[in-house]
């Protein structure tokens, strides 16, 4: 039979260690496994989501500074729900608000053109760290958890020292293999969460400030274009 699939703790497979654990650190257990697999979701998905928004807005942004008409390329790309674009839609709005009237304030429009669009990207880069703060708590809870599991495990052996009056390896060995195992289980929720924060956070942080140099070229476009006006 597969090591693995044995149930004599003796093996140490992990279904045995899990079946033979106690109540609580079952739970820990389960509650680590069910914190390994959101984690791998968010991963999976926060890589898939970052892979795709940075190819689009790469291709995006080169469309938009060989444009010849920015209003039209303005027009066709309204619906597009690029972080680049809602930051070109909020500078656009906030453009046409500025210089509707007769008498244009240059250096008021100015200036609310660089606070809206830094605006936009604050809220850009929020939207695209959303759930990332879960792989933090992840990776900085599970290690306690699974020495929680461990503790309690231990516990467990010394219990059944003191009640078997016994101190040989069948009476010891089962309860600290549990708790081990709990342990184990918390660094392989925690490692991934850990390593997967730190390389997204560093991702975004490249978007935003590939998203502060478009919102800077922008705004010096439609400052020289202010310029112009009447």
């Amino acid at each position: 039979m597969n090591p693995i699939l044995q149930t004599d703790a003796a093996t140490l497979s992990p279904i045995a260690l899990f079946l033979q654990a106690d109540w609580v650190v079952k739970a820990v257990m389960l509650g680590l496994l069910l914190a390994s697999i959101w984690t791998w979701a968010i991963i999976i998905g926060f890589w898939l989501k970052l892979g795709r928004t940075r190819q689009r807005t790469e291709a995006f942004e080169r469309d938009f500074w060989k444009a010849e008409d920015i209003d039209a390329f303005y027009k066709s790309q309204t619906h597009t729900d690029l972080p680049s674009a809602r930051v070109l839609n909020a500078g656009v709005t906030e453009w046409r608000r500025s210089t509707q009237g007769q008498k244009i304030d240059r250096d008021g429009t100015r200036d609310r053109l660089a606070t809206v669009m830094g605006s936009a990207v604050a809220r850009e880069i929020d939207q695209l760290s959303d759930r990332l703060n879960v792989l933090a708590t992840v990776g900085s809870v599970a290690p306690f958890v699974g020495l929680f599991g461990t503790v309690w495990g231990i516990m467990r052996s010394f219990t059944a020292i003191a009640s078997q009056q016994n101190t040989s390896l069948s009476v010891v060995a089962p309860g600290i293999a549990e708790a081990l195992f709990a342990t184990a289980i918390g660094l392989f929720a925690a490692i991934p969460a850990v390593i997967a924060y730190n390389r997204f956070s560093h991702a975004i942080n490249r978007i935003e400030a590939r998203l502060n140099r478009f919102a800077d070229g922008f705004h010096a476009t439609l400052s020289r274009q202010l310029d112009g006006e009447r």
